[in-house]
């Protein structure tokens, strides 16, 4: 994902858009507190584009999918 960027220099290794020091997370729960795309570039992020939002999404979805869950079986 080169929109997504990891650099143990800026907040401390946290994923940030690409270019900025705009953190994944941050992105996520404005998205979480149902803000908009176009509201987050214009009223909170203007370094930011649409897709560099779309990027953040994907990044978590990406991350979720690579994710192995392992099951313990229920005990009787």
């Amino acid at each position: 994902m080169e929109r997504i960027e990891i650099d143990p220099k800026v907040h401390f290794g946290k994923p940030c858009v690409a270019g900025t020091r705009v953190p994944v997370q941050n992105v996520l729960e404005l998205i979480e507190e149902g803000i908009s795309f176009n509201e987050i570039v214009q009223d909170y992020y203007p370094q930011l584009s649409v897709e560099d939002i779309k990027a953040c999404v994907r990044y978590v979805v990406d991350l979720v999918a690579a994710e192995e869950v392992h099951l313990r079986e229920a005990s009787l």
